[in-house]
């Protein structure tokens, strides 16, 4: 199922007809958007399908089995037990995010980010005149963990919030328990609020814990941000929550939602998500298995045949790719890969500074096509 190739030229998506607004070039090979070239599951397509049949598309209500799924899912995939009470809908990640921006901190406070990390955290936080406080990864041999020292040392009583991104995108990690917890304690300690992106969460290789779950005082400093979007290829249908257990920070958030206006999903987004995640558990562990084939089918493929190093994510279908080794300049590098090699990739440096001779190198897709961007890659070499 994941094998067949679908053409998504012209039909409005961002991965394949936005190449010349981004790339400045028609004929490229796109592993760049983080969405995945595989059609939806087939009960998510007949539900869409059945509710499109209607012919009447008017505003959506957020039944309560909405929340019921989103809580049962979360029990099974992550063994978290929540109550219904602190899911808040929203219409996407990043704009919940940007409201916690918002309910959480004033104008010219700090926010920090762990670097290189998902540039949209940047945006958000500049367009909400807050200031970006860069907490960069620590990096061994393409494997990544957090400076907790170099964290604690830039703190300041105008930082209130870290954004976290569990897992961690682009570097494909998953933190462990213990990671998780040093990090909330120093939170904990300092009165920072902690806003989970856990959107790639059920996309993982080894045991993924929310950080919301370790304990009461890490939950009562947290915000969980999520949605299928990633896991079902549903992106496009904005569909996504907000999981609060603190009360106080809750009625915050919800306030600022209610402000912007970003609470309300579209009909489409609702049924999807619904159905997603009461249906969704063993299509899921199939795409898992075919996603970690493509990892370390490419990871075999470019230690073969060029000088790119590239660690195995944890998490994710998003490779870090290293071209250090070229010894070539980034803008060099990305010269290369548009005009000679044909392909669009996230460049590096979009995701901060410590993301130089780095390209982000999206393999959810078939393994024809697939095979067809790595043929071209291992023409860097050349």
């Amino acid at each position: 199922m994941f094998d067949k190739i679908i053409d998504r030229k012209n039909s409005s998506c961002s991965k394949y007809d936005n190449l010349e607004q981004y790339f400045g070039k028609t004929d490229l090979d796109p592993f760049w958007v983080a969405d995945m070239d595989f059609e939806i599951p087939p009960f998510l397509q007949e539900a869409i399908q059945k509710r499109a049949q209607h012919n009447v598309f008017g505003y959506g209500k957020q039944n309560k089995e909405i929340f019921e799924a989103i809580k049962n899912w979360m029990s099974s995939q992550h063994q978290w037990e929540i109550n219904t009470s602190s899911i808040s809908l929203c219409n996407g990640v990043v704009p919940a995010y940007a409201a916690c921006i918002e309910a959480f901190s004033n104008i010219d406070d700090e926010i920090i980010v762990q670097t290189p990390v998902y540039f949209p955290l940047f945006q958000c936080i500049k367009a909400n005149n807050r200031k970006i406080l860069e907490n960069p990864l620590k990096e061994d041999n393409g494997y990544y963990t957090m400076d907790l020292e170099h964290l604690k040392s830039i703190i300041t009583p105008k930082t209130k919030m870290i954004a976290l991104c569990s897992p961690h995108n682009p570097v494909g990690r998953v933190w462990d328990e213990k990671e998780l917890e040093d990090l909330a304690n120093i939170c904990i300690e300092n009165n920072i609020t902690i806003i989970s992106d856990e959107i790639h969460s059920d996309l993982i290789f080894k045991k993924f814990t929310p950080i919301a779950s370790i304990n009461e005082k890490i939950a009562n400093i947290t915000v969980t941000l999520n949605s299928p979007g990633k896991t079902f290829n549903i992106a496009g249908l904005n569909a996504s929550y907000c999981i609060t257990l603190n009360d106080e920070l809750k009625n915050k958030l919800d306030e600022v939602i209610k402000q912007r206006v970003i609470g309300t999903i579209n009909v489409f987004g609702l049924i999807a998500m619904q159905c997603a995640y009461e249906n969704g558990t063993q299509w899921l562990e199939s795409l898992r298995k075919y996603l970690e084939s493509n990892i370390d089918f490419t990871i075999e493929t470019l230690k073969n045949n060029t000088k790119i190093k590239v660690q195995k994510p944890e998490a994710t279908y998003l490779l870090w790719l290293n071209f250090e080794k070229y010894n070539l300049s980034h803008q060099k590098i990305k010269e290369i890969l548009l005009n000679d090699c044909k392909v669009a990739l996230n460049d590096g440096l979009t995701f901060g500074k410590n993301g130089n001779s780095h390209f982000r190198f999206n393999v959810a897709t078939s393994k024809n096509q697939l095979k067809k961007g790595l043929n071209k890659i291992i023409s860097f070499n050349k």
